[in-house]
């Protein structure tokens, strides 16, 4: 049998690995940021029943342009608050948000070209733009993980990149990124700056989002998910806000009839229920606060989080407390922070699993 490294794989793939989270059996996987809530009975004999509608023209390619899909997506995005209204044509959907990343690297990256991120971020970013022959450069953080305006121009300056990549809020570390940053980077650079909000729902109520910065700003996309929030992380939908002429550039390099019927019809099914799956955002906050307000108490360190997990340190050997863990029913992350770990905000009965293991690890 062959091996990869018999096969005429790209040079500049040579050496580099696939995006491999652990997917290991356990009771309680508090390792991948998914929304651990069941979608409601209501809400799920409902998308059933989009499914089933949908079978019946199923011998026939979807709906190329998803019109139905960014109607829907357009009227949640614009009932969330921000006081910057979007159209349909401003919204683009795909199979998640890294097919979005990976249309938008398609696009407007690719040989020749760089992106600068802001490492420890999202780590399909790197992986996406390595994929797409695109360069990946290393802006700076402060200690506290935050980024500043100042520190951005000056990475900016300095990489001169062709696209920007923020993640708010960041993961793994949860950290918030102001308005502030996003528009002194968009009007430092020619290029893409792209703010990539899967965990924008976590935010605090009445928080600024990105959608507020998109008046007059061409250049600027926004990337969310419904996999959070929504739980719907199985389905893979994924949706990017921005100017209808950078989705005529992601028409460009997409594949014909990427979003299948059935993930069409589930996920505007889904939508019509937004109220009811978004009902589960403040129980997955509080689990998220009581995170960081009891983990202390045991002895770790953690990081302030706007989103659905908590960064935790001052762990002496993190390989060895995941797999103690492990070992217990646990999954958690190893995110390659040293002394540090990621734990998803679950229900209330896995937070309570999770700290009494470490409760008992500690004794």
């Amino acid at each position: 049998m062959a091996t990869l490294n018999d096969l005429p794989v790209r040079a500049d793939l040579v050496g580099k690995k696939p995006y491999g989270a652990p997917m290991i059996a356990v009771p309680y996987a508090l390792n991948v940021n998914e929304n651990t809530h069941p979608i409601p009975p209501a809400v799920r004999e409902s998308i059933v029943t989009a499914v089933r509608a949908s079978l019946e023209t199923i011998n026939r390619y979807p709906d190329r342009e998803f019109t139905e899909l960014r109607n829907a997506l357009a009227s949640y995005s614009n009932s969330r608050g921000s006081g910057t209204a979007v159209s349909p044509e401003m919204v683009w959907a795909a199979n998640g948000s890294n097919e979005v990343l990976q249309h938008v690297l398609q696009a407007f990256g690719g040989p020749g070209r760089s992106l600068l991120g802001f490492p420890p971020t999202y780590s399909m970013h790197p992986i996406i733009a390595e994929a797409t022959g695109t360069s990946w450069v290393q802006g700076s953080r402060d200690l506290d993980y935050s980024l500043s305006a100042d520190s951005v121009v000056a990475d900016i300056r300095a990489h001169q990149p062709d696209l920007v990549f923020f993640c708010a809020p960041n993961n793994p570390t949860g950290t918030p990124v102001s308005l502030d940053v996003i528009e002194a980077a968009y009007d430092q650079t020619p290029g893409i700056v792209l703010v990539d909000e899967a965990y924008v729902e976590f935010l605090p109520e009445g928080s600024p989002t990105a959608q507020d910065l998109l008046p007059g700003r061409e250049r600027l996309i926004i990337s969310r998910t419904m996999s959070k929030a929504f739980a719907f992380a199985g389905a893979r939908v994924g949706y990017a806000l921005a100017d209808p002429a950078v989705n005529d550039a992601l028409r460009l390099v997409r594949l014909p009839y990427h979003l299948s019927a059935l993930t069409q019809a589930a996920a505007v099914a889904a939508l019509r229920h937004a109220d009811v799956m978004l009902a589960m955002v403040e129980d997955i906050r509080s689990q998220r606060d009581r995170l960081l307000q009891e983990l202390p108490g045991l002895g770790y360190s953690v990081h302030s989080s706007h989103a659905n997990f908590v960064l935790f340190g001052g762990i002496a050997n993190p390989q060895k407390l995941f797999a103690e863990l492990v070992e217990r029913g646990i999954l958690v992350r190893d995110v390659g922070i040293a002394h540090h770990l990621r734990v998803t905000a679950g229900t209330a009965e896995e937070t309570t699993a999770f700290l009494d293991a470490l409760a008992t690890l500690k004794a």
